[in-house]
């Protein structure tokens, strides 16, 4: 029954919010809070009313890897952001592809999906994102993420995912459809397994800071009299 099913909910998302609060940060325990009442409140609801409940649920995917990055740091900073980023725009070829294939179920069960409404915005979409997924995965080393070989190595895979985008959006059917989804599903631990092995050590972070701090103590030094 639905007051089963709130009753459950309430059991689960309670305590945890609770345990990342006090356990982690308050910063992780609120993000966890909002992505909760978002996904309730927001996403599901709109399901019905809207196309844009994807764009929504895509929000929703990234911010579990942006509170992995806050649990861990404490602070919400560039590198939480381009996890974010690269979950979110991974979302639209991964489910766009998907629901593709469940169009008659979602036109029956009365949801607005864009592979209903808009079938060609469905397949725009999945293509541009597959592309900002080789901009984002640039732009690691640029925020000192990683080294500059996450974007080179990641390159070969971010291209085949954007091929296979671009056959779904010049062939729109069922097998293009499907080759994409199923790259999505290895593409992304593929892609967050390359981001690890690249990534910046923090002591490498601290010998730098530790550099620019000392030289910006040297030239003070020769300022003073």
């Amino acid at each position: 029954s639905p007051l089963l099913a709130v009753c459950f909910a309430a059991s689960c998302g309670v305590p945890s919010i609770a345990l990342l609060t006090l356990a982690v940060n308050p910063l992780t325990g609120a993000l966890g809070a909002f992505n909760i009442f978002l996904y309730t409140c927001c996403y599901t609801p709109m399901k019905r009313m809207s196309i844009a409940n994807t764009w929504v649920g895509a929000v929703v995917g990234a911010i579990p890897p942006v509170m992995g990055w806050t649990a861990a740091t404490g602070s919400l900073d560039a590198g939480a952001l381009l996890l974010g980023g690269i979950l979110y725009s991974w979302q639209f070829p991964h489910f766009n592809a998907l629901s593709w294939g469940l169009r008659e179920d979602y036109s029956r069960g009365g949801y607005c999906m864009m592979s209903v409404t808009h079938p060609a915005l469905c397949r725009r979409v999945a293509l541009r994102h597959c592309l900002a997924l080789i901009g984002l995965s640039t732009m690691a080393p640029v925020l000192d993420v990683t080294t500059w070989t996450f974007p080179v190595i990641s390159l070969p895979i971010n291209l085949y995912i954007s091929y296979l985008g671009f056959r779904f959006y010049r062939d729109a059917d069922r097998s293009s459809s499907r080759k994409l989804f199923f790259c999505s599903l290895w593409h992304l631990p593929m892609l967050l397994l390359v981001m690890f092995s690249c990534k910046k050590s923090f002591l490498e972070k601290e010998d730098k800071g530790d550099l620019l701090s000392g030289s910006h103590g040297r030239a003070l030094e020769i300022r003073l009299p």
